[in-house]
């Protein structure tokens, strides 16, 4: 071995990290590797049904022997990368916002995201129809009118406000907000018989009554009074008001904030529901008929939908 070799292999040496402590961290990033590897390979691989789920345990087992071994083969090197990893954390949480808590938050969600598996629906356009009434709702999806923004700022005011972290979703939470709000206020009522009767969003707030029309009305011009993105949904007797959440990396935090943090009771046990479009955006239910944001369709045939932008 040349001279030079052997130096860097001694500087290396001095530079590592001192016993116990290589074995802790060791041990620690096998846990946080392990975990995220496992629930993938659990949810894509068949399933041979061996008693006992003798397959997953040995699964589990080869997983931490390959991510160990891995590890501590590369341990010489493990001091500077982690150091390296603590300064730009620090960094982050002094000048950028992304720091320690960020990256715990994340990590945590991107497990239940991974391990809750929600119920994703392509879109589906069984006929290329004209939104119904288009004209008309655009008319009455009144986002700035000031009775329309002070019901959704009040809405935020009044659920959610508390809520710590989770600074890049605070939109989104305040969206929720007025889900809320709207949920446990609406009365189904009605069209008058023979006529498709559209009430504008301020008229919808006088005694929160209306029907599915209605309802996506008030909820697509709430959303959108604050600076959410919503579209209504045309199916083939319904309409319903989804949002806009962001990409898949976006949903594994909504769905935390729904089921864990938001939505606790209603959503316990159940499943979230969206929606995928075209390029991969996800947007989520937000029917009357759900309790909770991302609750199941009413109808999964979709004709047409309309965006407000």
């Amino acid at each position: 071995m040349k001279a030079s070799n052997i130096k860097l292999l001694r500087t290396l040496n001095k530079f590592s990290l001192p016993k116990p402590w290589d074995t802790i961290i060791i041990l620690l990033l096998t846990v946080l590797t392990l975990i995220p590897v496992f629930i993938i390979l659990h949810q894509n691989l068949i399933d041979p049904e061996w008693p006992l789920h003798l397959d997953r345990i040995l699964l589990f087992l080869v997983i931490t022997l390959v991510v160990t071994y891995c590890l501590h083969y590369i341990k010489r090197f493990l001091f500077f990368a982690i150091l390296l990893y603590l300064l730009v954390l620090l960094f982050g949480t002094l000048f950028t916002g992304y720091g320690f808590k960020s990256v715990f938050e994340d990590y945590r969600s991107m497990i239940y995201a991974m391990s809750d598996n929600p119920n994703p629906q392509d879109i589906i356009v069984s006929k290329l129809l004209p939104f119904p009434n288009k004209s008309k709702i655009l008319s009455a999806i009144e986002f700035d009118n000031p009775k329309v923004r002070n019901f959704a700022v009040g809405a935020t005011a009044k659920h959610f406000r508390n809520i710590k972290g989770y600074r890049e979703y605070r939109q989104i939470i305040q969206c929720f907000a007025i889900f809320k709000e709207i949920q446990s206020k609406w009365n189904y009522v009605n069209d008058p018989k023979n006529r498709e009767y559209i009430a504008t969003a301020s008229e919808s707030l006088q005694h929160f009554s209306g029907d599915c029309d209605d309802h996506s009305i008030l909820m697509a011009a709430s959303v959108r009074a604050i600076g959410g993105t919503p579209r209504l949904i045309h199916t083939k007797e319904h309409m319903y008001p989804e949002m806009l959440i962001g990409t898949k990396a976006d949903l594994e935090n909504v769905v935390y904030l729904i089921k864990e943090v938001l939505f606790v009771q209603e959503s316990k046990g159940k499943t979230i529901h969206y929606h995928i479009d075209e390029r991969g955006q996800i947007w989520l239910n937000l029917d009357y008929t759900a309790r909770y944001p991302g609750g199941p369709f009413m109808s999964e045939e979709i004709l047409g939908e309309l965006t407000l932008n």
